[in-house]
């Protein structure tokens, strides 16, 4: 978002502590119960997203209820003590009433819920977001209702020969920690998990000191801040520590290959690197690598697959992950064109980079386009929520007001070094995705 003149300072008020500002953006604890608070003011239009993020995702869950914290995103929507359909004023009616535009997503490391609304509906949303965070009602029916809903998502991405060969290589690159598992979950963990299950989960992580609200918008700090606090207020902390995960992934001791064979119609090779944490202080290189290789029609990836009719488009990149997580790159190839042929260019490229490094020249022309898809991927208070959503999971907000500038101190030979140490065959897991007809 567009920054003002000066930015305000931050607001004192009663139940509130300031931690830290960067960028406009004003953080505040809730003393009472350890709730974060983001606050970005902007009156460029009267519009307001309250979002909140729960520092809970996949990676939290274990065989047997894999998916749940994706199902018990859908039950979020399902009633709560105080807002439910039977009362006639369920979270989709006051939205929906409101005009709001709201949605939630889940991740690896995280789960958020969010509107977007004018300012003279947020306290209503506010109130709905702090009653259904301990008091939701968790219903067997609605359970059974949302787990087709699900199943069917679960569906549609099977039917996506390469989403189901990204599915295969993250369970083939990760044998121990839970990046393994697919965000939706397995199959027959989304049909089976019981109630009982879903609501450990819930009492194990939805509480305001593992959760962190953002607004962005036509706010007033102090006024916003004197609401949640009596909302947000009226819930405890947690009565225990929230469980940490501590399960680390084994060192990998040589290449891994997987193959998919199934009715298709291109073939793809993706290949995935293991990567470092998205606090790393190498992602800033890896991130301008990223770019180098793959980083649009210019990318030296496109000029020697694409351009050369090999394929039909290049993709991947570093997954900043709030663990060590995969640098992947993929090809979907172009008819007539051998994988082992497309698998060999790819790691031609990647070895010239370790190499050589890049000239500054290409470094500077990758990041401006980069730096003008951020400013586009923030322009608006949901995206600049959603942006800042992305950096609470990874375990730090500030990253987004400081990535940028990382970034323009990445060198040549910062590239030949992370390339060399981390695109390493024996670190690696390959997969194609091979055609067969479906007659």
């Amino acid at each position: 978002m567009a920054a003002p003149a000066a930015w305000a300072a931050p607001v004192k008020v009663d139940g509130f502590t300031h931690i830290k500002s960067m960028d406009g953006i004003d953080e505040y604890r809730l003393d009472s119960n350890g709730l974060s608070v983001l606050v970005l003011p902007s009156h460029a239009a009267p519009v307001v997203t309250f979002q909140i993020t729960y520092r809970v995702g996949s990676r939290n869950e274990v065989t047997g209820s894999t998916g749940g914290t994706h199902l018990l995103e859908h039950l979020m929507f399902m009633g709560s003590t105080h807002y439910d359909a039977s009362k006639g004023n369920s979270v989709d009616t006051y939205l929906d009433r409101v005009g709001a535009g709201f949605n939630a997503t889940t991740s690896m490391d995280r789960t958020n819920y969010y509107a977007t609304l004018p300012p003279s509906a947020l306290d209503g949303y506010i109130a709905i977001e702090a009653d259904r965070m301990r008091g939701l009602l968790l219903r067997e029916k609605d359970r059974q209702s949302e787990m087709t809903v699900v199943r069917n998502e679960y569906e549609r991405n099977e039917n996506n020969p390469n989403g189901a060969l990204m599915k295969l290589i993250w369970s083939t690159a990760f044998q121990a920690q839970p990046y393994h598992h697919p965000v939706i979950g397995w199959r027959s963990d989304i049909e089976n998990v019981s109630i009982d299950k879903l609501r450990e989960f819930y009492d194990t992580y939805y509480w305001p000191n593992n959760a962190t609200v953002t607004v962005v918008g036509d706010v007033e700090p102090a006024k916003l801040l004197a609401t949640i606090g009596k909302e947000f207020g009226k819930v405890p902390r947690s009565p225990h520590a929230i469980p940490e995960v501590y399960t680390t992934e084994p060192a990998q001791q040589g290449e891994r290959r997987v193959i998919l064979r199934r009715a298709g119609e291109a073939g793809t090779v993706m290949m995935a690197f293991k990567g470092p944490a998205g606090l790393d202080a190498d992602i800033p290189a890896l991130t301008v690598l990223e770019l180098v290789l793959q980083g649009g029609r210019g990318s030296r990836l496109s000029r020697a697959l694409v351009d050369t009719s090999k394929a039909v488009g290049v993709s991947g990149g570093m997954y900043q992950q709030r663990d060590p997580s995969l640098f992947m790159l993929s090809a979907v190839l172009a008819p007539g064109v051998e994988h082992a042929e497309v698998e060999k260019i790819i790691n031609d490229e990647i070895g010239k980079v370790a190499r050589e490094g890049a000239a500054i020249e290409e470094i500077k022309r990758v990041l401006g386009p980069y730096r003008a898809d951020v400013a586009f991927r923030r322009d608006g208070t949901d995206q600049a929520a959603d942006s800042l959503n992305e950096y609470i999971a990874l375990g730090d907000w500030t990253k987004y007001a400081t990535f940028l500038d990382e970034l323009e101190k990445v060198t040549s030979d910062d590239l030949k070094r992370v390339a060399g140490k981390y695109f390493n065959a024996d670190q690696s897991t390959v997969g194609w995705f091979v055609p067969e007809s479906s007659k």
